[in-house]
């Protein structure tokens, strides 16, 4: 198929000029940075983002909290890898090269990027892992947004991706994050509680506050009336 408009009159490219063009003026140090972040860094951050969500949601009053919680956390990591998956038919559908391979001037921060433009993997990973994080703790979700965000103007500030193959990719993340949500939270909540149940990898899963305990299961329930009766008489 043939790629999305790559016109000069495009406000697509015009902006793609502009945001690059920050990357022409700014101090060699700078744009060796944003090199790293856009390629490394704000995906580091974002794993580490999960971890700190994770220890978190450890540490919920009663098992089935914690366990909901933890299968929430380990959803966005989970929903970025297929998400990413899902964008390697479209990148192949679309066929769009990368703005370099079309437009002079540029200033291109990483090479070796000969793979289709549309849409950025890096920009899909990070909203699915933003949003992911928001459907488990709001807090940390805003956080990872933001970092989402931040990648995305990295990755039309190196030169790699048209503005609109970030808009795409934050699409891309968001949509396969929540359609896909209520069915990753009945698989992965079960999970969770069972090795909350097991022995040293309970710990996993909770982490609780000396002296919490989990939620007695119907039978244990059950049982604790039977005892009671038992002694009443």
């Amino acid at each position: 198929m043939a790629g999305l408009d790559t016109s000069g009159s495009n406000p697509d490219v015009s902006l793609l000029y502009d945001i690059n063009g920050l990357a022409e003026d700014s101090p060699g140090w700078f744009a060796r940075a944003m090199e790293f972040v856009g390629e490394y860094g704000l995906l580091l951050a974002l794993v580490l983002l999960v971890l700190w969500c994770w220890w978190g949601a450890r540490k919920r009053g009663t098992l089935d909290d914690a366990a909901g919680s933890v299968a929430a956390v380990v959803w966005a990591p989970l929903a970025a890898a297929i998400a990413v998956l899902v964008n390697v038919p479209i990148r192949n559908f679309v066929e769009r090269p990368r703005p370099f391979k079309d437009h002079q001037g540029l200033e291109v921060l990483v090479d070796g990027k000969n793979d289709y433009s549309f849409v950025s993997d890096h920009a899909t990973l990070a909203m699915a892992i933003g949003v992911g994080l928001f459907v488990a703790h709001r807090k940390f979700g805003f956080a990872g947004i933001a970092l989402a965000v931040l990648e995305g103007f990295c990755r039309v500030f190196m030169g790699v991706h048209y503005p609109t193959d970030v808009i795409g990719g934050f699409a891309l993340g968001t949509a396969v994050t929540l359609l896909l949500s209520p069915l990753a939270m009945a698989l992965l909540t079960p999970v969770t509680k069972a090795i909350g149940r097991s022995g040293k990898a309970a710990r996993l899963v909770w982490a609780p506050h000396r002296g919490a305990r989990p939620v007695a299961t119907l039978p244990e329930q059950e049982a604790a009336g039977a005892d009671e009766k038992g002694l009443a008489a």
